[in-house]
């Protein structure tokens, strides 16, 4: 017999998904015939799987070792090591800035991502431990390009992630960045528009009128100052596509300095030659919490702000743009 008792980070959830977790290799009927025959109970109860969890409610398997080794299958959670800038942390939630050329979320190449380097870091602190990444594994809550720098949300509990999720798919949480672009522009700007993605090629095309399979996009930028070649512009997201603000300012003639999939080829190079960049400069620099009267306790009505890297305070600095940054975020 096996006997858990239900933590902080697993209360909240559906008991069945609890177990698909706990048994990740046995199949959905199997878990289903052993809550029947009670061989799976929910404090010393028959259950069906569909109850809601509590803190300290008690799980008993009737099983033999070798039965539930066979379908627990403890694969560790992936994790890997590294130094994170951390901007707030409490008890549910983790806000990083994150530096360009990392990975927001585990893809393809298999390199360590910022979920990998958060599970890491929580390990590290002692704010999970390795019998609770079993049933919980924490998760980022927001996307990033991989050479976007700036603001990452992180859920560390399960009520973490789950308010975090359910912030930025009601897009409660206001997401600005911050971004040099080719052009001189004058006046706030709320621009739309309709994107189409090409995932054969991860590239998104911008339209002015409605297309097939295309979704509709917001953005609004706020000059902050200009020099006559470039201008420094805060954006804001109101809907939160793949390379939106890359995408969309491009299709408006103000192309992003440094990105090499939507930008101009020749401001690219000079950048490139004179300032040592290599990716697109945009850093998503503050997150504005809504008031969720109490949830999350303190990040209510708040702003975050993450750090600039230092490439970019240096080309802010050279660009003659140093002035009205700091004038615009005073």
């Amino acid at each position: 017999m096996k006997q858990f008792t239900i933590n902080g980070n697993e209360a909240g959830q559906r008991f069945d998904k609890y177990l698909a977790k706990l048994l990740r290799e046995a199949p959905k009927s199997f878990v289903y015939k052993m809550l029947r025959k009670k061989n799976i109970t929910l404090n010393g109860k028959k259950a069906t799987g569909n109850e809601k969890l509590n803190q300290g409610d008690e799980i008993r398997l009737f099983f033999s070792d070798e039965t539930y080794l066979k379908f627990s299958g403890k694969e560790a959670a992936p994790r890997a090591s590294t130094e994170l800038s951390v901007v707030y942390e409490n008890r549910d939630i983790l806000l990083i800035n994150k530096p360009a050329g990392m990975l927001s979320q585990p893809d393809e190449t298999k390199e360590p991502s910022l979920v990998e380097y958060v599970t890491g870091y929580l390990l590290d602190t002692g704010a999970v431990t390795e019998e609770e990444l079993v049933t919980f594994r924490p998760s980022v809550c927001n996307r990033l390009d991989k050479n976007t720098s700036g603001l990452v949300a992180a859920g560390k509990s399960l009520a973490g992630l789950q308010a975090l999720s359910e912030l930025f798919h009601d897009r409660t949480i206001h997401k600005d960045y911050l971004c040099i672009v080719k052009g001189v522009l004058k006046g706030q700007t709320h621009i739309r528009g309709y994107l189409k993605k090409d995932s054969r090629c991860n590239k998104v095309t911008v339209y002015k009128n409605k297309v097939q399979d295309a979704q509709p996009v917001e953005t609004v930028y706020t000059p902050f100052g200009s020099n006559g070649r470039t201008t420094l512009l805060k954006v804001r997201l109101v809907t939160g596509r793949t390379h939106q603000i890359r995408a969309h300012l491009a299709s408006e003639g103000y192309p992003l300095m440094g990105d090499s999939k939507y930008g101009d080829r020749a401001f690219n190079k000079k950048c490139r030659e004179h300032y040592g960049l290599k990716h697109q400069l945009l850093h998503a620099f503050s997150l504005t919490f809504p008031h969720l009267e109490g949830c999350l306790g303190e990040v209510s009505e708040k702003t975050f702000r993450a750090e600039l890297p230092e490439l970019f305070q240096h080309i802010i600095k050279e660009e003659h743009l140093e002035e009205s940054y700091h004038e615009n975020l005073e």
